[in-house]
């Protein structure tokens, strides 16, 4: 079993940064990818970004890209993600997600809310 915790969630104007961090524990050693989800009130959960642990590769959403930075660290089995120029859209619950062997772990999730 995974376990994940999200942190860093938040408020913030638009055009504003915010950035989210997750951390996982458990059976951490062969975990194959990290990354985030996000859900809007009457929407699918969509990806935001993915980071592969061995070779460092990223996945972004298209409506993210250019704007959100993925980044993690194996040795601590985090990852964090860098949102910038954030817009109301992006007003979300994001979650924090882990693969291993196959299945897929969530966090509880972090509410960002981007208004004026």
């Amino acid at each position: 079993q995974v376990q994940l915790v999200e942190s860093g969630g938040g408020l913030v104007q638009p055009g504003g940064s915010l950035r989210l961090s997750c951390a996982a524990s458990g059976s951490t050693s062969s975990i194959s990818s990290m990354g985030w989800y996000r859900q809007a009130p009457g929407k699918q959960r969509e990806l935001v970004a993915v980071f592969i642990r061995y070779g460092g590769g990223t996945n972004y959403g298209d409506s993210v890209k250019g704007r959100f930075t993925i980044s993690g660290d194996n040795a601590k089995n985090t990852v964090d993600l860098q949102m910038n120029s954030l817009k109301p859209e992006d007003t979300a619950v994001y979650y924090c997600t882990a693969q291993r062997f196959g299945a897929q772990y969530w966090g509880q999730g972090t509410q960002v809310t981007v208004s004026s």
